[in-house]
């Protein structure tokens, strides 16, 4: 009768010897992968306390983000936004810190005075959409970014209106930007340099101002204030204190502009003589004189361009 061979013993060793080849292999992977994360870790720019704060801001965030997905299946989403922010806010995630940049003008406690109103709310519970309408609401704002920087600083970076002229009001002088939007009053002494601007409803045609001083860039700069007059026309004066009254007309007014330039630049009229220049009726320019009023006064003019003529009154 033959002999059964049985290799039970030989195989028990080949198993125990296989096992340890993958536990020693296991172990090198995961020294090397320890060993890269490491060398990772060592790179990037951050201490050890920093490499902790941002891990566990991964394991919280991770955590919160499961309980919400949990609480909208379960078809309760105010309740998922309210479970979402007691564990941020246990979890120290909460409004503690507000950074204002921007503000040079401006005071910038109007900022930190509607920022504050966030303060020890739960960085989910911060409205970022209502907080930036309510810093466009102050009038130095032209526009304000909002961001959550974890775990609890709230920033905000102000974009400041630009100041562009002083409207005269009848009780006090306006600083206003080039869209006519008010910012602050502003005294006589730090207005002066300035455009000045008078007259109903100048402010709301500050832009078109603009759009008209365009027309004839080398003359805006010697205007020293602007005049609107019977809500339809402009009346400039200028740093040489002489008076330049336009037409009616955006069209009218710019045309009127490029030709008195024009002129300014053949015979020197501002600086001379001359108190009042009046293009009211084109193309007809009328000349207001100190000694002799209503008395003619002769200028060289292009053919075509424009008549000179005394003061019409």
């Amino acid at each position: 009768m033959a002999q059964q061979i049985r290799r039970n013993g030989t195989s028990g060793v080949r198993r125990v010897a296989k096992a340890q080849s993958r536990s020693l292999t296991a172990r090198k992977a995961r020294g090397q992968a320890s060993g890269f994360i490491d060398r990772a870790m060592g790179v990037l720019p951050f201490t050890e306390e920093q490499w902790s704060r941002i891990w566990l801001a991964a394991i919280i965030g991770g955590t919160v983000g499961i309980a919400f997905i949990i609480a909208n299946l379960a078809g309760v989403p105010a309740l998922a936004q309210a479970q979402v922010a007691r564990i941020a806010a246990d979890s120290g995630f909460e409004v503690r810190h507000v950074r204002v940049t921007g503000t040079a003008r401006m005071d910038e406690q109007q900022v930190y005075a509607i920022a504050l109103a966030t303060r020890d709310q739960a960085m989910p519970d911060v409205d970022i959409a209502k907080l930036r309408k309510q810093l466009k609401t102050l009038s130095w704002v032209r526009d304000a970014r909002v961001s959550i920087q974890l775990p609890h600083t709230l920033a905000i970076d102000i974009v400041e209106r630009t100041p562009h002229a002083v409207l005269e009001r009848p009780d006090r002088l306006m600083l206003i930007d080039a869209t006519g939007k008010e910012l602050e009053p502003i005294a006589a002494e730090r207005a002066k340099g300035m455009l000045r601007l008078a007259g109903p409803g100048a402010g709301l045609q500050a832009k078109a101002l603009e759009t008209l001083f365009a027309a004839a860039p080398a003359l805006a700069p010697k205007v020293e204030a602007a005049e609107w007059v019977g809500n339809r026309r402009w009346n400039l004066t200028f740093t040489t204190g002489q008076l330049l009254a336009l037409p009616e007309g955006e069209v009218e007014a710019a045309s009127a502009l490029v030709k008195f330039a024009r002129l300014d630049g053949k015979n020197r009229l501002l600086g001379g003589k001359v108190l009042a220049f009046d293009m009211r009726t084109p193309p007809r320019l009328y000349l207001r004189l100190p000694d002799a009023v209503g008395k003619p006064k002769v200028v060289a003019v292009p053919a075509g361009e424009a008549e000179v003529a005394g003061d019409p009154t």
